[in-house]
């Protein structure tokens, strides 16, 4: 280890906010290649994968070799949100300025700061003898939403995954689980007409839209207080799109809705879809057209919570104990997140704790520099408990 870990981290750290990642914006071949010198430069061996299209999206390795055992991952993205607007920053987004102990620049609490950490972990346990296997995962296809990097590993690993930890920030508390998510188009059809006809009205698909999204409002106030005591956060309808019409005679005869539903156990995709498909048919029932509406299913993934009991949970709490002095709560995510996928697949993830952040996706996005070496040592107590060192 450096003999100054927390300035180690902080120069990391500083390099890759330095490096603009920005998703869909930005090639990320800069900041893999950074982090690809940083790791062959401390011992640790990696390899970039390319998504279908060619491109670099993620780089990974492993220390003991995933194919001997079960091993567990580390796992942050490398990709940013946008800048947004310039104007709204008092700092450049990749300047890495330190002003009164925190770090300026987008990504350095989403998740540069989780990397960096990583990173420093990987050098440290590369020097011990352990029982189990210590991989990693370095996404730059995360904020896509696609998480192409941790799709692409899981698809060509050739061993199992005992569990993941994810760099996402915040140290108030450990996530260890999140909602879900159902996405879908709603196409509302009516029936084309002249705006000016006085027989052949028409039937107008925007407003067929309107009495949709008022549903889904009801739905939403319906649901709303749907949680539990081992999942406290309610399901979620939001509209997030709304497209139709353009034409000052005409009167449109589609209008297409983008739903987003946030779910949990006791409203999951199954139920989401079947009640957005029964406020369907009835808006079709009262305004028929010559044409059904239609659904159109975009992507899904389950709500998910670990047990308290499981292993990679019970050894961040214990860490968290013992190097902060006091326990942290196990919570849910209201976003969800790669822990998701993971979910899916049967790999328990958690996906939160890290560093002490500020504005995080907005404008001056920064993180606390003191709060990086006390989430090292968490994660490195829980390490050394998970692989037996």
């Amino acid at each position: 280890m450096p003999e100054n870990l927390q300035s180690s981290l902080t120069d990391l750290l500083g390099q890759l906010v330095q490096t603009p990642s920005r998703a869909s914006v930005d090639s990320c071949d800069g900041v893999l290649a950074l982090l690809e010198n940083w790791l062959g430069a401390h011992g640790v061996e990696s390899t970039v994968l390319k998504g279908q299209d060619g491109r670099r999206i993620a780089l990974v390795g492993s220390i003991g070799g995933l194919s001997q055992t079960s091993a567990y991952i580390l796992n942050a993205p490398l990709d940013t949100a946008g800048f947004g607007n310039l104007a709204t920053w008092t700092r450049p987004p990749t300047s890495a300025a330190i002003e009164n102990g925190w770090l300026y620049g987008r990504g350095s609490a989403d998740s540069k700061a989780g990397t960096a950490i990583f990173c420093h972990l990987l050098d440290a346990f590369r020097r011990r003898n352990f029982s189990r296997a210590l991989g990693f995962v370095f996404d730059a296809d995360e904020h896509t939403g696609r998480f192409g990097g941790m799709r692409a590993f899981l698809d060509r690993s050739s061993g199992s995954v005992a569990g993941v930890m994810i760099g996402y920030p915040g140290n108030d508390r450990f996530c260890i689980g999140a909602r879900g998510f159902w996405r879908a188009t709603v196409a509302l059809c009516g029936l084309a007409a002249h705006s000016g006809a006085s027989h052949h009205r028409g039937v107008n698909a925007i407003a067929k839209a309107s009495r949709f999204v008022r549903s889904l409002e009801e739905l939403q106030n319906e649901i709303g207080a749907q949680t539990a005591d081992a999942f406290p956060l309610p399901p979620k309808v939001t509209v997030t799109g709304i497209r139709g019409g353009g034409e000052f005679s005409l009167i449109p005869d589609l209008c297409e809705v983008d739903i987003d539903v946030r779910l949990t156990p006791s409203f999951p995709s199954d139920i989401a879809a079947a009640r957005i498909s029964a406020i369907v048919d009835r808006i079709d029932a009262q305004t028929p057209s010559s044409n059904d509406s239609r659904i159109t299913h975009r992507e899904s993934w389950p709500a998910y919570r670990l047990a308290e009991g499981s292993p990679i949970v019970a050894a961040l709490v214990h860490a968290g104990e013992q190097v902060l002095g006091r326990r942290l709560a196990c919570v849910i995510a209201g976003p969800s997140n790669v822990g998701n996928l993971l979910a899916a697949r049967s790999i328990d993830a958690t996906c939160g704790f890290g560093v002490s952040f500020r504005n995080i996706h907005a404008a001056n996005e920064c993180v606390e520099l003191n709060s990086l070496e006390p989430a090292f040592r968490v994660y490195e107590r829980a390490l050394e408990q998970l692989l037996g060192c």
